[in-house]
């Protein structure tokens, strides 16, 4: 069947990387990499994410701990345990309390697991005065304001603690997503004090007398000078005297480019991408935790980040070693949204995916609000099928920390369930947000209001219909490859039934919805390829769903007319064997350069194969059936399409971006008078810069002081780049500079960033 496939002691840190990743138990895992790690989350895969101290306080001896505030914890009647009362309070939940709710995850079919920033955080009071008198007092709880990457935060747990976790995770099959903020610290003015200075600050740990920070034998950073502090200031937002902030206070209300990237996000020390030194802190700090096992990062606030320093980072991360993480950001949109075609073309740009706040807009309008149609909602999965480059790669979420409970918009059971099951078998890559299962609402519809101390609202019910619901499809997931890798097809929908398809060659999944509580539709008979016979509903009837037959009419086969009750949802599934043939569903990472290893999920992978990049083969490191680990090739820069051929067999094809090299920036500046609709562009002679394609130039450059434009541009380190600037106007029109190609050369360090002078158009 042809099918287009688009995707067609102390420790020295750089001693720490050269190691290999811990080696996973591998009893419980679908394919392991040759190190033995359990690989990156793939579409296979179902994220639980946890606010860590909302979720189980395991350990209490870490409530409360040295230095910091006891009026900071939530704790009135003081038994030692959070109340779950003060939501702007820390409430006690630790890495212990997820180790011992694993059970609890296995047994839901949670297969991967995000957790909050695992490194220290700012830990004094963050103080909100109220217009009319009285304050509110915060704790950065939620682990969004760093302090020392090279540190744990010790409401959590020590480093042996984390270990531990990561551990206990692995043996079950369960894999861990670490959130990682690399936008900013913490917050620098207090805008609700006239803006006065509070905070932002970024401490590391002592060095050795080679440099390398001091770690004791717990993996702990200890007084390695004996001065009496485990950490030094490294850098201040108030008195930035190396440029480490871009400093120029808050967004407000500025829906520029630029005020995205670099102004501050709720007053929160907005980090200077551009600085080389910056970026050397920053890739150093997430190569120390992938040295831990993990096996991805969410990446937080990529909206407001520069692609050119997102797309360095990845690049730094997956070429260290240990192989490619998952890789996941908050590109945070909400449309209509003039942002939508940045938000679409992100991960193509930086090799970050997104958390796909399109479906969840959709999801939270078609089944919470009911303020869109169920027609609306299979047109949203088209569309973004057709939009994205790896759609099965996106997010998918109908609640999160960011946003109000899902619960606290549809209190009604069946339209709920309704969204959970199109949530587990939509493309994409499902994440239930810790207590979706346990019908977990808020008092309100803010973000703080539903990010609630699980252990004090619910009892870990797993006779719950959701958890339930979550098991049954995350291993329908798990075992048929439609829900991971397949296409997305509508067979039918009205305002309120929505009846759709995915698809991987033969295998399929129908799946038919009827949102409306009461109220009964029947759906005629619709044409399909399923082989004529009787299929069960996956779900056994949890959703009050029912079996159906395809039968053979006039040489169609057709699904039989049904009738679906309110609230409504069957799931017929067909699972054949695809054969020996080499069958392509995902790969990770979506971008690399030559010498990075490549991991590549699908079927009839085992045996004697061949990997290629284009007409290029790439060296096969290990290979199963369902998955094969290789190293990209020699090959020329730009997408090339990954193709495995065994025998006379070869498999659909994968587009993967191959980098020019090491990932740096460089700033290109110009001086130059536009048009209204007009904006300058940079191309050249490399694959960044659109090897000389204006269809393929860098975005538009940035204007804040006009006419002076500017652009951050990721570009291969130590490389001689020809380019020039060219004027575009929204219908495509090109005005080229006149003159010689200008010439540069970009920084030889891999961590560096070179600022070029500032160009008069020519």
């Amino acid at each position: 069947m042809s099918i287009k496939w688009k995707r067609l002691l102390v420790f020295a840190l750089s001693f720490a990387l050269l190691l290999p990743v811990w080696t996973a138990n591998p009893s419980t895992a679908d394919a392991l990499t040759a190190s033995g790690a359990l690989g990156p989350v793939t579409p296979k895969d179902t994220v639980y994410q946890i606010i860590t101290d909302r979720f189980v306080d395991g350990d209490t001896s870490n409530n409360i701990p040295a230095g910091f505030d006891p009026t900071l914890f939530d704790d009135a009647n003081q038994d030692g345990r959070g109340d779950g009362n003060d939501l702007k309070l820390y409430q006690g939940g630790d890495w212990q309390g997820i180790i011992d709710k694993i059970p609890y995850l296995k047994n839901m079919g949670v297969t991967a697991v995000w957790i909050s920033a695992p490194y220290e955080n700012r830990d004094t009071v963050i103080e909100d005065h109220k217009a009319g008198g009285g304050m509110d007092r915060w704790t950065s709880f939620h682990g969004y304001h760093v302090r020392n990457y090279f540190a744990t935060n010790k409401h959590f747990g020590m480093l042996q603690d984390f270990e531990e976790l990561r551990d206990a995770l692995h043996a079950e099959g369960i894999k861990l997503v670490i959130d990682f903020v690399t936008n900013h610290t913490s917050r620098w003015q207090n805008p609700t004090l006239g803006f006065a200075p509070e905070d932002g600050k970024l401490y590391e740990p002592d060095k050795t007398s080679s440099g390398e920070y001091a770690f004791d034998a717990n993996g702990e950073p200890y007084d390695y000078n004996g001065d009496g502090k485990v950490e030094n200031l490294l850098a201040d937002p108030n008195n930035d005297v190396n440029g480490w902030f871009h400093g120029i206070g808050d967004r407000g209300n500025d829906g520029s480019r630029f005020g995205y990237r670099h102004k501050d996000l709720g007053s929160l020390a907005d980090f200077s991408h551009e600085n080389a030194a910056v970026i050397e802190h920053l890739e150093k700090a997430a190569l120390f935790w992938k040295s831990k096992g993990v096996d991805g990062f969410r990446h937080d606030a990529t909206l407001h980040m520069s692609p050119a320093f997102t797309k360095g980072l990845k690049d730094a991360i997956d070429s260290a070693a240990g192989g490619p993480v998952t890789h996941f950001g908050e590109f945070f949109i909400g449309r209509p949204d003039p942002k939508y075609d940045e938000y679409r073309t992100f991960p193509d740009r930086t090799g970050v995916n997104n958390l796909d706040f399109e479906y969840f807009r959709a999801a939270t309008n078609a089944f919470g609000h009911f303020s869109e149609t169920m027609t609306d909602f299979g047109n949203m999965m088209l569309a973004t099928s057709a939009d994205y480059s790896y759609e099965n790669q996106a997010v998918t979420f109908l609640d999160n920390h960011d946003v109000t409970r899902f619960r606290y918009i549809q209190p009604n059971d069946k339209p709920y369930h309704a969204a959970l099951a199109a949530l587990m078998t939509s493309r994409g890559t499902p994440n239930i947000y810790y207590g979706t299962e346990q019908y977990i609402t808020s008092d309100n519809s803010s973000d703080i209001a539903g990010r609630v101390f699980m252990e004090k609202e619910v009892a870990f019910n797993e006779n719950s219909t959701a958890y339930k619901l979550i098991k049954k499809l995350s291993d329908l997931r798990q075992s048929n490859d439609a829900v991971a890798y397949g296409t997305t097809s509508v067979l039918y929908s009205t305002n309120d039934v929505l009846v759709y398809q995915r698809q991987f060659f033969d295998k399929q999944v129908i799946v038919a919805i009827n949102r409306q509580p009461d109220l009964s539709f029947t759906v005629p008979a619709l044409n399909t390829t399923l082989p004529a016979g009787t299929y069960e509903d996956v779900l056994g009837g949890l959703l009050y769903g029912a079996s159906n037959t395809v039968t053979t009419v006039g040489g169609q086969n057709k699904l039989s007319s049904f009738t679906l009750s309110g609230g409504e949802v069957s799931v017929w599934s067909y699972n054949p064997p695809l054969g020996e043939s080499p069958k392509i569903g995902d790969v990770v990472s979506t971008s690399g350069r030559a010498g990075n290893t490549v991991y590549i999920y699908g079927t009839g992978l085992g045996g004697s194969v061949t990997v290629k990049f284009g007409t290029t083969a790439a060296t096969v490191v290990a290979n199963n059936d369902t998955f094969i680990e290789a190293i990209v090739p020699n090959v020329a820069a730009g997408k090339q399409a990954i193709t495995v051929t065994k025998g006379a067999n070869v498999s659909n094809s994968f587009i993967y971006e191959v980098l020019s090299g090491d990932q740096v920036q460089v700033i290109f500046k110009v001086n130059a008078s536009t048009v209204y609709g007009q904006n300058i562009h940079i191309v050249g002679n490399i694959p960044e810069l659109g090897s000389w394609d204006p269809a393929k130039s860098t975005e538009a450059m940035l204007n804040p002081d006009y006419p002076i434009w500017f652009l951050p541009v990721s570009v291969p380190k130590g490389t001689t780049i020809e380019f020039k600037f060219i004027k575009k106007d929204g219908a495509g029109n090109v005005v080229w500079e006149s003159g010689s190609n200008r010439v540069i050369t970009s920084p030889t360090s891999s961590t560096g960033s070179a600022d070029t002078p500032v160009y008069t158009w020519q």
